[in-house]
């Protein structure tokens, strides 16, 4: 009887140990996770919106589906983009990608 409440004893302590180890471990991993994975995402996020506030008519842009256009109008969520000569087409401000004003001209 003796020897199982020895044994008993034993594997008690070292039980919270591992448990307080598993915490600090997985404490750890979120920390990581959010400097590696959440923080760089929310700020790229930050700058595509700010990006996308400031932009202007006359803008040469790609949209997230390729398409490449010259602001043509802004309204609050919706930009009119001229695609070609005449053809203009209505986008969601959300799509917008990047600025392609700076972009050579291919003939």
């Amino acid at each position: 009887m003796s020897s199982i409440l020895i044994i008993a004893a034993d594997v008690a302590p070292s039980t919270g140990a591992s448990s307080m180890n598993m915490l600090l471990m997985m404490g750890l991993m979120i920390i990581v996770f959010y400097f590696f994975m959440i923080r760089p995402q929310m700020k790229r996020q930050k700058e595509m919106t700010k990006f996308r506030s400031a932009l202007q008519k006359g803008d040469k842009i790609v949209t997230t589906g390729g398409i490449y256009g010259k602001i043509d109008e802004i309204k609050d969520n919706i930009i009119i983009l001229e695609v070609a000569l005449g053809v203009k087409l209505k986008v969601d401000k959300s799509v917008v990608l990047k600025d392609m004003s700076d972009a050579p001209v291919q003939k």
